[in-house]
């Protein structure tokens, strides 16, 4: 559980200090200008803006690269809804693309080098035995390698559909949170621009909808943990018995490859 508010506050104090160094810079250097100059770069490409942005989020996540500024940069361009939107399909697209990868080009290949990692491992019986849940939870917790997990679900059998389907379910309430922090970051620079003036009742409003959104990542965190836990659990206690009742039948049978 320790872990779990480590890892959010770990991240979210990064994103407060890249904000502080950003305001401090500001001081020095024209940062607001050329912040408010990106933007309008990246809103002039008009509906072009919303199809490369999520292919540039999925080709991260192939790639295994950290997708959170991405996921801050969704809400600081395109809004809470519409930022929120572009990272999810993104983040989708990335897990569809590296769950094709796994299951038909490099499956050997990437079963080899995911079976050397003690998580993964413990995670593929979990997964064959419990199939959605564990795809939901995996993507809940904040200390999972989301990206890596899914070239993991490529080489179990569960259901391509399914599979994409409960990655976004998991992924919604993260990738809602760095939308709302970059949409925080929109109106920190309208500010600074002078383009809004809100009211000091606005500031608590905007600042509470972070903290809540924050409050129920950790919750869900630490439901996934416990829940994840006892799947891995059940599966492992489970395999033994699978391994004896295959022992003891004459007939050919098939095995799946975590079993071989």
């Amino acid at each position: 559980m320790v872990q779990i508010r480590r890892a959010i506050i770990w991240q979210l104090g990064g994103l407060l200090v890249v904000g502080g160094a950003l305001f401090f810079l500001s001081r020095l250097f024209p940062v607001v200008d050329t912040l408010a100059e990106v933007q309008q770069h990246v809103m002039r490409w008009g509906a072009w803006s919303a199809i490369w942005y999520p292919l540039l989020y999925a080709g991260c996540n192939v790639l295994l690269l950290p997708g959170g500024v991405l996921s801050v940069g969704a809400g600081f361009f395109f809004g809470l809804w519409w930022g929120f939107l572009v990272a999810l399909v993104g983040n989708v697209s990335g897990a569809a693309i590296s769950f094709f990868i796994s299951r038909s080009i490099g499956r050997q290949w990437l079963r080899r080098k995911l079976m050397r990692n003690g998580t993964l491992v413990a995670l593929e019986p979990a997964i064959e035995k419990e199939g959605w849940k564990i795809i939901l939870l995996s993507q809940l917790h904040p200390l999972f390698p989301t990206s890596l997990l899914n070239y993991l679900y490529g080489l179990t059998k569960i259901r391509f559909r399914t599979c994409m389907l409960w990655v976004a379910i998991g992924q919604a309430p993260g990738l809602f949170l760095y939308s709302y922090l970059g949409t925080l970051g929109q109106l920190g620079l309208n500010l600074a621009r002078g383009k809004s003036h809100p009211r000091a009742i606005e500031y608590w409003v905007w600042l509470g909808g972070f903290a809540s959104a924050a409050i129920v990542l950790i919750i869900l965190g630490k439901i996934a943990l416990r829940l994840l836990k006892q799947a891995q659990d059940e599966a492992v206690n489970s395999k033994p018995s699978r391994i004896a009742d295959l022992e003891v039948a004459p007939q050919p049978i098939y095995l799946a490859p975590h079993e071989k």
